[in-house]
């Protein structure tokens, strides 16, 4: 069954107002592929990823300790179905269409961590999305004790060695010595750093109307994050659109309870009807 952009913007805009940390990532993060690829049946995808799941629950069949979990996951993810990180071609916007990840096999840290959380969560693991500077890892929890992985390579168990190493190569300086590393990542915050991936590339190819549709689908899964709905209008009237800028921002304006928030947009919006006159 094929969806239309008007169905996925529904289904997309339902998942935002939802109240939860905890989403079908797997699922949402088709429909993001699936807003670039229309002509693709999410069904198939979905297929793949019950595949990955039933794998996994036969592989993990007594699988009692945190080690060996890691293990599994690494050798069905990887090693079954062959997934790796993409390092030959990292910046192909494929790479963060799960859709694309799928199909090729291949992705970012953040694509095929998506697959992994969505894979483990399917046995009923506590797994989410690590936000650490420069990488993106994984968080596998078991019994008040936990691995932190990378999931761009193979899924292996990342030490404290390898976040300074990680740290050094992204800021160029040693990693403080009480740095917090783990920062967990709301399900809505992986899916937005999937897209944003997508949206850094769009920008730097001077591509602002691609920018601009990239923007739209975070602004679904987020509607009131203020960051990037500034973005996105300030986007839309740089490219002529002022109306649908101005207008996304009073909808903001009627919607949102956050006075402080609701200051900003309005000061924005000031801003875009001065031009627009």
């Amino acid at each position: 069954m094929s969806f239309t952009k008007s169905d996925i913007f529904k289904k997309l805009e339902i998942i935002g107002v939802q109240d939860n940390k905890e989403l079908d990532i797997g699922y949402t993060a088709l429909l993001l592929a699936n807003l670039d690829l229309p002509d693709k049946s999410p069904s198939n995808y979905h297929d793949v990823l019950a595949s990955i799941g039933s794998d996994l629950a036969i592989a993990s069949s007594g699988v009692e300790n945190l080690s060996d979990q890691v293990a599994v996951l690494s050798n069905i993810l990887y090693e079954k179905h062959g997934f790796h990180g993409d390092k030959e071609t990292y910046y192909d916007p494929k790479n963060a269409n799960l859709m694309s990840v799928i199909d090729r096999r291949k992705g970012l840290p953040v694509a095929l961590g998506i697959i992994a959380i969505h894979a483990g969560r399917s046995q009923g693991w506590e797994i989410s999305g690590v936000n650490f500077p420069g990488h993106f890892l994984l968080r596998l929890e078991k019994l008040g004790d936990y691995a932190l992985i990378d999931p761009f390579e193979k899924g292996r168990i990342v030490d404290e060695e390898d976040l300074r190493k990680i740290f050094f190569r992204t800021h160029g300086q040693t990693m403080p010595e009480h740095f917090n590393v783990i920062q967990l990542l709301s399900d809505r915050n992986v899916l937005v750093r999937l897209q944003n991936n997508i949206k850094i590339q769009a920008l730097g190819a001077g591509n602002k109307e691609r920018a601009i549709e990239i923007l739209q689908s975070i602004n679904l899964i987020t509607p009131f994050n203020l960051e990037f709905l500034s973005e996105l209008a300030v986007l839309e009237a740089s490219r002529g659109h002022i109306n649908s800028a101005v207008g996304r921002l009073e909808r903001f304006i009627e919607l949102n309870p956050n006075k402080r928030d609701v200051s900003k947009i309005k000061d924005l919006k000031e801003k875009l009807n001065r031009n627009l006159n």
